[in-house]
């Protein structure tokens, strides 16, 4: 059993369970009753997404001190009790279930699901 992170609108892997829609909007133009049949998500779990800031500061960050220092905000809203808790207990549930986590950016090491991916192993929580 693992968090799956993944890229919302590609296939869905074989055992990857539900998608949690860990982004700070639904997807621009999709609606409702589309979005799991789409590939995207199930639930919507905007509780894990970087605040309207932060996304700005990824989108514009031009080079690693840039993405660094989204990296240590980011962080530090996770560190907050409310979010840390969520985390805490997926974590928790990844030891006995596959669910997937993710986002809509084409590149995973310029996106939050590269800090949630290592926030996750942190808690000890099995990752694919």
């Amino acid at each position: 059993m693992s968090v799956h992170i993944v890229r919302f609108g590609s296939p869905r892997a074989k055992g990857e369970g539900i998608r949690l829609g860990t982004v700070r909007r639904p997807p621009r133009g999709v609606p409702k009753g589309e979005i799991a049949g789409r590939d995207f998500y199930d639930v919507w779990l905007p509780n894990l997404a970087p605040s309207a800031p932060l996304v700005k500061a990824a989108l514009g960050a031009k080079d690693e001190r840039e993405w660094a220092s989204f990296e240590r905000r980011y962080r530090a809203e996770m560190a907050k009790p409310d979010p840390s808790r969520v985390l805490d207990a997926l974590a928790a549930l990844a030891r006995g279930s596959d669910f997937a986590v993710g986002c809509y950016c084409a590149d995973e090491r310029r996106c939050h699901r590269s800090v949630l991916r290592a926030l996750f192993a942190e808690r000890g929580a099995p990752v694919r």
